[in-house]
């Protein structure tokens, strides 16, 4: 890899570290330069780069933003209440699945189709990103990258409705998946987090691979087992609140 593109890469794994958002400024080239531990002509290289290719954007006397991709007006409207709603029922997350399942099977079948080889480089980084987040221990971060993950397929389909209701959701989105992932690895056998990780990778291969029905499949097949293990986990834990509920027995 050369030295440009690998500068490329590790700025954008500290974007999705500090969860930058759409719209927020990037530290100062000097004090990026220092974090990555390169120059500062590479750093402004590497914003170059990102630039041209509509990830970031350079303000004159200003400093450097994350490309915003703002969501339609009425569907953020739209969303509001819909997270108000998750946030003080939690059984409204199996609703989000469902919707996540109706929309990333359109998604990933078109982004199998359509992505770039710009594309598919930001599918693959957003995965390493959040194999190394959960190598590391960071279920935060792990959770926001997982969700990146998910949008990144999303705007691999270039459908502009689609990418911005997907938008519209991300916050929904992300704090259902650090939920999910904080009640599955929890409670969960300890190879939850390896299964999870095996479809991700199939899902991203069978888009790099340029393969709509598979990635169909993989995209059904990994939103169906979230379901199930969080379904079952919990019954497992409204059973436990029962049994909790019971008064104490007589029997010797």
């Amino acid at each position: 890899m050369r030295l440009a593109d690998h500068v490329v890469e590790k700025l954008l794994a500290l974007v999705q570290a500090r969860g930058v958002q759409p719209g927020q400024r990037l530290p100062a080239e000097r004090l990026l330069a220092a974090e990555l531990g390169v120059s500062r002509t590479s750093v402004r290289e590497a914003i170059q780069k990102l630039t041209s290719q509509g990830v970031l954007s350079t303000r004159r006397g200003d400093g450097t933003y994350v490309q915003s991709n703002a969501p339609a007006e009425w569907l953020q409207e739209a969303m509001g209440p819909l997270a108000r709603l998750i946030d003080s029922d939690q059984h409204y997350r199996y609703d989000v699945l469902e919707t996540r399942h109706a929309l990333e099977s359109s998604t990933a079948w078109l982004a199998a189709q359509r992505a770039t080889a710009e594309d598919k480089a930001h599918i693959q980084r957003c995965f390493d990103v959040m194999v190394q987040h959960q190598q590391d221990g960071h279920s935060e971060l792990a959770a926001r990258a997982d969700a990146q993950f998910h949008l990144a397929i999303a705007e691999a389909s270039h459908n502009l409705v689609l990418v911005q209701v997907m938008h519209s959701l991300f916050t929904v989105v992300l704090s259902t998946v650090a939920h999910n992932r904080h009640v599955m690895f929890r409670l969960s056998a300890p190879h939850t987090v390896q299964e999870l990780t095996l479809q991700h990778q199939s899902l991203m291969q069978a888009i790099l691979d340029g393969d709509p029905q598979r990635a169909r499949e993989c995209i059904g097949e990994h939103l169906e087992h979230v379901r199930l293990t969080i379904q079952q986990l919990d019954e497992d834990q409204a059973r436990r609140e029962r049994s909790m509920r019971l008064p104490p027995s007589d029997l010797p």
